[in-house]
């Protein structure tokens, strides 16, 4: 597998078309993500999060190694088990408590503060102050995904609630820092993604042979859903993810999040039969307005919506 030569530091899109092209690209990785929960709580079996995490990380970081022969040098060893451990090891172990734990849209929602991590540690760590239009429609897609789901039907599990959360920070941790080091020259998305992947997996192959163990029992769908989670919800799915990244300004990806828990909450509808409530239907139109606002700057959006007045600046 040949790659394109890559350096530090953000890409640059060419004009309007460009950067359409790749945000839409870096969401598939989010819509790939949200089918995370269904598959976890319907063809899974129970109780082993960490397994998991392995089953769906390890292969995947494997076959991109084996794809691109590419290992990380110098001081990308230390940073790619840093990345692989923020961005996969601990985000998929987390992830899975909550899926385990909670309803699957409920657990998606708590990472959908992933936005307002990601402002703060782009501050501090990229000099990317955070504008009030995006610290806005950050706090609006927050709302709008808890009409979304949070209906009051479920029981409040401290450990879920908790693993979701810290989910959302260590992922956004990961986002900033896959930002500030961009990646070596010569080193492509696939390249970076096989590094993180893998890395990641073996951060959690003691843990969990030490607290679970392998599961007992695996079935075909279980095998089909391990298949799925492995090779579209995590390495085509971070493929486009890295290079939306690198593409894009760090605080605007971390918004295409909140299509994660839309996705799952549809998926259950549509598996449940359940119908969409009125509230329901404000949720939607609210989180997937702040997605596409946040990957404006407001003079844009005064434009598309042809709104007379002076430019706020923001």
């Amino acid at each position: 597998m040949v790659e394109a030569p890559a350096r530090p530091g953000p890409a640059t899109a060419t004009g309007p078309t460009g950067t359409a092209g790749l945000t839409a690209l870096a969401a598939l990785a989010p819509v790939s993500w949200g089918t995370t929960y269904l598959v976890t709580t319907e063809f899974l079996p129970p109780g082993h999060p960490l397994t998991s995490g392995v089953l769906r990380a390890l292969p995947a970081g494997l076959i991109l190694l084996a794809l691109t022969r590419n290992l990380p040098r110098g001081t990308w060893l230390w940073r790619s088990a840093l990345l692989g451990t923020l961005n996969i090891g601990a985000w998929f172990a987390l992830l899975f408590v909550a899926a385990y734990r909670l309803p699957g849209g409920v657990a998606a929602t708590l990472n959908a503060v992933q936005p307002l991590f990601v402002a703060g540690l782009a501050l501090l760590l990229l000099g990317e102050k955070p504008t009030r239009w995006r610290l806005a429609w950050g706090v609006a897609g927050v709302v709008g995904v808890g009409l979304i789901v949070l209906r009051g039907e479920f029981a409040f599990d401290p450990l879920g609630i908790a693993a979701g959360i810290a989910g959302a920070g260590v992922m956004a941790s990961g986002v900033v820092l896959t930002k500030r080091w961009g990646r070596p020259d010569g080193v492509g998305a696939a390249t970076l993604a096989g590094w993180q992947l893998t890395a990641g997996g073996l951060v959690l192959v003691p843990f969990a042979l030490a607290f679970e163990g392998m599961p007992s029992g695996i079935d075909l769908p279980a095998v089909g859903g391990y298949a799925w989670l492995s090779l579209v919800g995590t390495m085509l799915a971070y493929l486009v993810w890295f290079h939306g990244i690198g593409a894009l300004p760090v605080t605007a990806v971390s918004f295409l999040g909140l299509l994660s828990p839309a996705v799952a909450t549809g998926l259950g509808w549509f598996f449940s039969g359940e119908t969409l409530t009125a509230w329901q239907g404000v949720g939607f139109l609210v989180a997937l307005t702040a997605i596409g606002a946040a990957q404006l700057t407001p003079d844009t959006a005064r434009k598309l919506i042809r709104l007379p007045g002076p430019a706020q600046g923001e």
